[in-house]
């Protein structure tokens, strides 16, 4: 990470923050803990973990403490299916003892999400322990939530110090690892959309935070067979790029390095499993789906002569009442979220609309550059997906591909992001491609 000079005005115009966040990525480094408690001038520890991740790890996490004399309270989550949400948070901050000055969460993606809400609410430092490479959120400043239905980004805090014990990271389940390198697959799309929104919108770009990404991609994608077989290097290597995820986001003050229209399928399956109870699996795994998706249909986007006349009729008789209607059913009270985001940011405003149709149609061969400079083919990932035994096809988690198109629809109102459905409802041809 040493292309990124912290605190200096950058080329791209941005001064990136210093990242705080320590982190080791060894064998052992559990054992390390009492040591970042005393660096850290903490005393007593609030230890978070759920049934699995304690057994994983907590287990030695708490031995090495009482070993050395570190006084702790542990707080051990008794659901087998624990969701990031308003519960979950509030489960913890019940049962928080306030004569804890550090809190260590034991575990991936749902109890970081939750303990670096903890840590910003309690103002304690924080020490993740991961007990998968299987998610990029571990050096993020944000999390990744459930609230009022609406899977969000909410911010928190970021950890201070992250814990890979590679005793631990490599005998993670398989289904783990293929989930972290799903996650870093993503970043491939992630990219290319952040250069296209830079195009069309002019948001803010940082050519040496992508590049940062792409090279760890390149590392994680070097050894899919050796990550199957629990190989420390390639164990090593994902999840590196996992942490190097999180953080090119903290120096880009935004989720684009890391994020784009693949996690936003993700997100549409969560929400409509916490609205209706339908299927979902891990992030990653639904991250690796929605990249594949992805990629097939900027395939279909390339092969698209922008049409002026088309793309305004389309807009002229789009009827957002109406597309309030489907989304309010598809996700049920999620979509309010969404529907209020709309009000203030006006994506489907006629005359916002034409202004980026100008913009795109001019520059159409750059932005065919950049899907071709960025995106491998899909070829590769469906490759890249069987070696790691992962899922392909929504329909191979249980999620009805007859819902693709409206999935892929939704996608576009999550956030307040220029993404691929964005780009070919823009173009006129979102219910065309699907």
């Amino acid at each position: 990470m040493n292309t990124i000079k912290e605190g200096v005005l950058c080329e791209c115009g941005k001064v990136h923050p210093e990242s705080r966040v320590g982190f080791s990525i060894k064998r052992g480094a559990i054992c390390d803990l009492p040591k970042l408690c005393a660096d850290f001038e903490c005393k007593k520890a609030f230890v978070v973990a759920d049934e699995n991740t304690f057994a994983a790890a907590g287990k030695k996490v708490c031995s090495v403490f009482d070993e050395n004399s570190v006084a702790y309270t542990k707080y051990i989550f008794p659901s087998e299916k624990l969701e990031p949400n308003e519960n979950s948070v509030g489960s913890v901050i019940m049962h928080f003892d306030d004569k804890c000055d550090i809190i260590v969460g034991v575990g991936s993606g749902v109890i970081n999400d939750i303990c670096k809400i903890v840590s910003r609410v309690t103002a304690r430092k924080y020490i993740i322990v991961a007990t998968a490479p299987s998610m990029d959120g571990y050096a993020s400043a944000s999390s990744s939530v459930i609230r009022a239905g609406l899977k969000i980004s909410l911010n928190s805090r970021c950890p201070d110090y992250i814990v890979g014990d590679l005793d631990v990271l490599c005998n993670a389940p398989k289904k783990m690892l293929a989930a972290g390198l799903g996650d870093m697959l993503a970043k491939y799309v992630s990219i290319c959309e952040w250069r296209i929104s830079n195009l069309i919108n002019g948001e803010y770009y940082c050519e040496k935070v992508a590049s940062l990404v792409r090279k760890a991609v390149q590392d994680c994608v070097a050894d899919p067979v050796g990550l199957m077989n629990r190989d420390e290097t390639a164990v090593k290597a994902v999840f590196y790029g996992l942490v190097v995820g999180g953080i090119s986001m903290y120096y880009a003050g935004a989720s684009r390095p890391a994020s784009g229209v693949e996690h936003y399928f993700s997100h549409v399956w969560d929400m409509r499993a916490e609205e209706f109870g339908t299927p979902c699996e891990l992030h990653g795994i639904q991250c690796a789906i929605g990249t594949l998706m992805a990629l097939k249909l900027y395939e279909k986007i390339k092969k698209i002569t922008p049409d002026r006349e088309k793309a305004k009729r389309f807009v002229e008789a789009f009827s957002y009442d109406e597309w309030k209607n489907v989304l309010s059913s598809y996700l049920g009270k999620a979509a309010d979220a969404m529907i209020a985001l709309e009000k203030k940011e006006g994506k489907y405003d006629v005359q916002k609309h034409s202004a980026r149709l100008d913009v795109i149609i001019e520059n159409w061969t750059k932005i065919l550059d950049i899907i071709d400079e960025e995106l491998p083919g899909a070829e590769y990932i469906e490759k890249l997906l069987d070696i790691i035994d992962c899922p392909k096809r929504a329909s191979e988690i249980g999620i009805n591909e007859k819902d693709n198109p409206v999935t892929f629809a939704a996608t576009k109102d999550i956030r307040d992001k220029y993404v691929l459905s964005r780009l070919a409802w823009d173009l006129g041809v979102i219910d065309e491609i699907m």
